[in-house]
């Protein structure tokens, strides 16, 4: 009851929330984020932001979401690093389904752009890096190396403040969420 009374007074507070959508190449991209130990039981929290965009696209020229993905992951990991390639995991493994569909629509897809905010993560996704203290990793997520090998993500780095999969990561103060609602949401107001 809680949570539907929360859900109707910011509907009564916000009445007129939309969200816009620009024409685009129809291409799936993916910002992807994760926040090490935020939940109880040591529990790390997932986000993704998952939007439409151009082939040739900038990362600063953004659509509406299509999905904002936030799950807290159930095993425990031992670092930061392995907290965003577990993210990678669910947000690619949500991307699939997506991925499909858009190619029965008669948009196939390239690889994927998936941003993410962790250098580490980036050359483990893309198998660029040997492997010293991270042999621990949950063995699912090489998942996302064998996915790439096949061409259909394109693992990236980019600065943290531009990766709107945190937004999903972390319980932010109201503050934040008012200054992160129009672009989150691609208001044009």
């Amino acid at each position: 009851m809680s949570t539907m009374t929360y859900f109707l007074n910011y509907c009564a507070t916000h009445p007129d929330a939309t969200i816009t959508y620009d024409a685009s190449d129809m291409i799936l991209r993916i910002h992807s984020d994760a926040s090490y130990l935020t939940e109880a039981k040591a529990r790390s929290r997932v986000g993704g932001h998952f939007y439409m965009g151009s082939a040739q696209q900038s990362s600063t020229k953004l659509n509406g979401p299509i999905l904002g993905l936030a799950k807290i992951i159930k095993a425990v990991v031992s670092s930061a690093t392995e907290a965003k390639v577990g993210a990678l995991f669910y947000n690619c493994k949500e991307a699939i389904s997506i991925r499909t569909l858009l190619t029965k629509m008669d948009h196939p897809q390239p690889a994927t752009p998936v941003q993410v905010d962790n250098s580490t993560a980036v050359a483990i996704a893309n198998n660029r890096c040997r492997q010293v203290r991270s042999k621990a990793i949950d063995m699912r997520y090489y998942w996302v190396q064998d996915r790439v090998k096949q061409g259909q993500f394109n693992i990236f780095w980019a600065p943290g403040p531009t990766n709107l999969g945190d937004y999903y990561t972390k319980h932010h103060p109201i503050h934040h969420h008012q200054t992160h609602r129009p672009i989150i949401l691609h208001s044009k107001r």
